[in-house]
């Protein structure tokens, strides 16, 4: 019988259900996974436990007992570290919330506790989730398992890296650029961000609030569902959180993909590609057709000027969003001031300077630099208009096609440090996801191969503003149709 860590989603939660798998036996076999790896990988930057083995106990106790039970009916799940949990310490990845203790729980988090999920810890990631490759944090670089000399992706890379590993079976990230999804590719699970609006943004510590969206990471498709379901849904505390139906996404996953319309985008098999990833995803596209899908060719004209679009909009939001922490109201505040010498402008100056890394310095930068007067019109007004177009470009493409599939990446995972030394290399890591977060759209990587080294490849499916069903019912499909990678190595 496969160990705890290579099971599916699906059964684990039979053997639960089932009186065959206590919670408490299932959190322990996590705990002792992390570990036994965490020191390798590092992907948890925090463990907590005592409280998750608690929790365990009280589902098992409930269950024994004929008492109803919550959808992940005692599953461990890990929490991104911008994800707030009440008394426990969320620092983005940076010095500067390095003893920041939120006095609330994020929806997210209050979702999880209510569907008795079990919250092992929180997981390592870019610093403000600025960042493709999880080596900007403040508490260390996190390794890929599949193989430790290279990233595991980003921001998100602790979440990936973690259900690789089978740290846990279940996590939450957030996907500002690709953040979820091309971490998902370089580690071989699935990982999806939903519609802008589909999740409440409450308690995410903000990095780019029209583009910031938390969303699921899962061994499988059936368990990237489940955490979606579980985390979907109206609330009142974040008023870009839309009041749609949350539908029940595991259960419409034996739908027939006949009739299924898929687009392909030309120029996202250019230069830059890497041809063992372009194969890998052509074959997934193949497979899905093989199952009923028709498949045709459509225009994202305006897809080339992503990046741009988004290294305006993304750290001008930063550069608003990152001035509340001046070393007064909280965050890190330096030693370096005599009150009787310096100034409030020193004092912010060297807080700052000192609780921010370089990557996050860069970007305030960029985005202070977009929005001062002068520039305002000719950058920030100008990229916003484009977002328009690049958002209306999809909106034609869904009125021929139900799915745009194609890579999440344009390599897989590259080694730790390659990259950061050269900031465009790295950005441009994330061509093929940035364009759903612009238009506000759900996508969901999924594996569909490895390369001759052994390194997994993402598939990406897109799909129209909440058209999640669909999504994953194509997902599912991609899934059992397509090449087998096996378990992680963690090598």
């Amino acid at each position: 019988m496969p160990e705890l860590y290579e099971q599916s989603t699906e059964s684990l939660l039979s053997a639960l259900n089932a009186g065959d798998l206590s919670s408490r036996t299932l959190t322990t076999a996590c705990l002792d996974r992390i570990d036994q790896l965490n020191k390798k990988l590092n992907a948890f930057v925090s463990v907590n436990a005592d409280a998750a083995l608690a929790k365990a106990d009280a589902v098992d106790k409930r269950r024994a007992t004929g008492q109803t039970i919550g959808l992940l009916q005692g599953l461990p799940v890990g929490v991104k570290d911008n994800i707030c949990q009440a008394g426990v310490a969320t620092t983005c990845g940076s010095r500067m919330l390095h003893n920041y203790c939120p006095p609330y729980d994020a929806h997210v988090v209050e979702q999880l506790n209510a569907e008795d999920g079990v919250i092992v810890g929180q997981l390592n990631m870019d610093e403000f989730a600025m960042g493709s490759s999880t080596e900007t944090s403040a508490s260390g670089v996190t390794r890929n398992p599949w193989n430790p000399e290279h990233s595991p992706g980003g921001s998100s890379g602790g979440a990936a890296a973690a259900v690789a590993a089978g740290m846990v079976p279940l996590a939450l990230g957030s996907d500002t650029g690709g953040s979820i999804r091309q971490p998902a590719s370089f580690c071989g699970v699935v990982g999806m961000k939903p519609t802008y609006g589909r999740v409440s943004r409450f308690g995410l510590v903000a990095f780019a609030s029209s583009l910031d969206q938390i969303g699921p990471f899962a061994r499988d498709v059936h368990g990237a569902a489940l955490l979606l379901q579980v985390i979907s849904g109206h609330d009142t505390r974040d008023t870009t959180s839309v009041d749609s139906v949350v539908a029940n996404y595991t259960g419409q996953f034996n739908q027939s993909l006949e009739g299924l319309r898929i687009g392909i985008v030309d120029e996202h098999y250019g230069e830059g590609l890497d041809d063992e990833v372009e194969a890998a995803v052509r074959r997934g596209i193949e497979r899905l057709e093989s199952a009923g899908a028709t498949v045709k060719s459509v225009k994202l004209p305006h897809a080339r000027y992503s990046v741009a679009t988004y290294y305006l909009i993304a750290p001008s939001e930063a550069s608003s969003n990152l001035a509340r922490y001046d070393g007064i109201h909280y965050g890190h505040r330096t030693e370096d001031f005599n009150s009787r010498n310096d100034g409030l402008i020193d004092l912010y100056c060297r807080s700052r300077g000192e609780g921010f890394g370089a990557e996050v310095k860069r970007r305030i930068m960029l985005g202070t630099y977009a929005l001062s007067a002068g520039y305002y019109d000719a950058y920030y007004l100008k990229a916003l208009k484009v977002r328009r177009r690049i958002r209306e470009d999809f909106d034609k493409a869904f009125a021929e096609v139900d799915i745009i599939a194609g890579p999440v990446a344009p390599t897989a995972a590259f080694r730790i440090g390659e990259k950061m030394n050269d900031p465009l290399a790295m950005y441009l890591s994330d061509i093929y996801t940035i364009s759903a977060n612009l238009a506000g759209i759900p996508g969901i990587s999924v594996p569909c191969g490895l390369t001759t080294n052994g390194l997994p490849i993402g598939l990406q499916l897109q799909a129209s503003t909440f058209s999640e069903t669909t999504l994953l019912q194509a997902a599912a499909m991609a899934e059992t149709s397509g090449d087998t990678i096996g378990v992680c190595p963690v090598a």
